[in-house]
């Protein structure tokens, strides 16, 4: 447990507290005072549960909330105070097929922040950072030190979902240049984008909801002049939810692409079986009719007959491959480099457009 108390007109934010002193910070409205427990272990959070239940007088169901994962981000209001979920990237662990968030449990006051996390947040790490060199975000009040903390949570989406761009265009290109024997891998790797946007669409269309009820003069908790640092908050969020909308679109788009490919290359195959089959046809009409054994054939009799219908057989073949390569159903589909360097420049252009 760390505790921050900023004293109205003092020049840095005080530390070194313990839940003694809680009691007489908390009494005193001009301090703005931020208590963060990390909940690592088992002493770490019984030690924050009871001084959440019996220092703060938190409603116990809120308390058990911050006791336990797997909370979707939610907001309670309370006649003196507010309670929010919200959640955080795990950056170490996240990726673009593996979408993993942490759990942060926050309650406001009018004069007190109060943060519990069962794992460690490089949000809370840069905002201390930030109140040892000035105490500008406790000067402004209890509500602008909560958002500084939201605002540092929602920046760090920021890379994940580049990084859902950058996989979406790297699958797109691989789908076109995919052997037979990567076929399954790229669609187990479709799946896992698929599962990762999802999640990151629910997640942040659900804390959208909290902020939007946050930045909106709900709550008296929550002064005015603080509501538009709250709506910038709002507005980044927004657009992270819209872009992972359109990622879910592009996902499924991949698989119409991947499977679109996967037609092709089996017509492809279907078309050289027809193909060769129609060539060889007629060669088999001709060995079958000279294959028969009847006496009364001429050209069994012939010195030449065997090298006549071989060439005969060599004529139809050619013929047939001429006919199909004129009609474009066979030789076609190799490009030139420059071909296809000009293809990829016009690709990238219109990605770009």
């Amino acid at each position: 447990m760390q505790i921050f108390v900023y004293r109205n007109g003092a020049g840095e934010v005080g530390e070194g507290f313990t839940a003694a002193d809680l009691p007489g910070l908390l009494a005193e409205k001009t301090n703005v005072v931020w208590v963060d427990f990390l909940g690592e272990t088992p002493d770490q959070r019984e030690e924050a549960k009871n001084i959440l239940l019996n220092v703060f007088k938190f409603h116990h169901l809120t308390v058990e909330d911050c006791m336990e994962t797997r909370n979707q981000p939610k907001l309670e209001a309370f006649p003196d105070y507010l309670y929010l979920i919200v959640h955080g990237i795990k950056s170490e662990e996240t990726s673009s097929v593996n979408f993993v968030t942490k759990e942060l449990d926050a309650f406001l006051g009018d004069n007190f922040v109060v943060t519990f996390h069962l794992e460690r947040f490089r949000a809370i790490k840069k905002v201390k950072e930030q109140i040892h060199v000035t105490p500008f975000a406790c000067q402004r009040g209890a509500a602008y030190l909560l958002h500084q903390i939201l605002d540092h949570i929602v920046d760090l989406y920021m890379p994940v979902v580049e990084d859902f761009d950058n996989s979406i265009n790297e699958l797109e290109d691989r789908i076109f240049l995919m052997k037979n024997r990567s076929e399954n891998k790229i669609l187990e790797e479709i799946m896992d984008l698929r599962r990762s946007v999802a999640r990151l669409k629910r997640i942040s269309s659900r804390q959208l909801d909290v902020l939007y009820r946050i930045s909106h003069g709900e709550f008296p908790q929550i002064p005015a002049n603080v509501l538009p640092f709250y709506r910038d908050v709002y507005d980044h969020l927004q657009r992270i939810s819209d872009l992972s909308e359109n990622y879910r679109d592009l996902v499924s788009g991949l698989f119409d692409v991947h499977f679109s490919v996967i037609t092709n290359k089996t017509n492809d195959v279907i078309k050289f079986l027809t193909i060769f089959s129609a060539i060889w046809l007629p060669l088999s009409f001709i060995a079958g009719v000279y294959g028969m054994n009847f006496e009364n054939m001429p050209e069994l009799k012939t010195i030449y007959g065997y090298f006549i219908t071989l060439g005969l057989m060599a004529l139809v073949a050619l013929s047939l491959v001429g006919y199909f390569w004129h009609k474009g159903w066979i030789f076609e589909g190799r490009e030139t480099e420059k071909e296809r360097e000009d293809g990829e420049k016009i690709h990238k252009t219109q990605v770009n457009d």
